[in-house]
């Protein structure tokens, strides 16, 4: 049975409808719309000129894409490295405003919650394998080396 040659018309109409429908779930980034509509075998030509249209009506924007990912990242308890990586893998190459808003302050905190979330706060002056295996899931999580040393140095507030 052969394959019918699809209609020019059914590429585009197919390109509009899956990127409208890939938009209408959750924000992407140009690259990844341009990626998810070449696996479904669009041309690229007609890729860029459908992203083009959605840019210029404000549906597809690298700007809203990057703020709205890094906030949820933020949320879920990513460090500013990781983020910065994790949307670069996405195309954007450029910090969003809310990651250059946050103080180095805030960093800290959010690498001490995260550790008391998982580990706890106890004292690790004696331990040097479970400093090691906490600090490495730290900088996993995308925190800088200062910003774990620092949170390996925290304390619960009746220890201290």
């Amino acid at each position: 049975m052969a394959k019918r040659d699809e209609n020019p018309e059914d590429q585009d109409y197919k390109a509009r409808s899956v990127a409208l429908r890939l938009l209408a779930r959750r924000e992407h980034s140009r690259h990844e719309l341009a990626l998810k509509l070449r696996q479904r075998k669009i041309e690229p030509a007609l890729i860029n000129t459908v992203l083009d249209e959605y840019e210029d009506e404000g549906w597809l924007d690298d700007h809203r894409f990057a703020d709205v990912f890094a906030r949820q990242r933020m949320d879920a308890g990513y460090g500013p490295l990781r983020i910065l990586a994790d949307l670069q893998q996405r195309g954007v190459n450029f910090s969003p405003g809310c990651l250059s808003e946050t103080t180095e302050e805030q960093w800290l905190a959010s690498a001490v919650r995260l550790r008391e979330r998982r580990f706890g706060l106890a004292r690790l002056d004696d331990d040097l394998k479970e400093n090691l295996r906490q600090a490495r899931f730290l900088a996993g999580r995308g925190f800088s080396r200062s910003q774990v040393e620092r949170a390996l140095e925290a304390r619960a507030p009746e220890d201290e």
